[in-house]
């Protein structure tokens, strides 16, 4: 299971801020994540649709619209 979690959907450009974001800190930990297509499930896209992109770390909810990529480093290493 991965530590890391982003909710978003194609064609966002917060959810590609986000990505990078998420793709940098976790490479540079070492730590797995994960991204899903909110588009590809009807409750995901009905509980996420207006805050995308959705950051969860082990299991709950980090952030929204925007990470901050010190704030998820420090989620990672408490």
């Amino acid at each position: 299971m991965s530590r890391v979690t982003l909710y978003g959907k194609p064609g966002c450009h917060l959810c590609d801020d986000a990505r990078a974001i998420v793709e940098n800190v976790c490479a540079e930990l070492g730590v797995d994540w994960t991204e899903i297509d909110i588009t590809q499930d009807p409750k995901l896209f009905e509980e996420y649709g207006e805050q995308i992109p959705v950051t969860f770390v082990d299991g709950r909810q980090h952030d929204f619209w925007r990470v901050d990529p010190v704030r998820l480093k420090k989620a990672l290493t408490s």
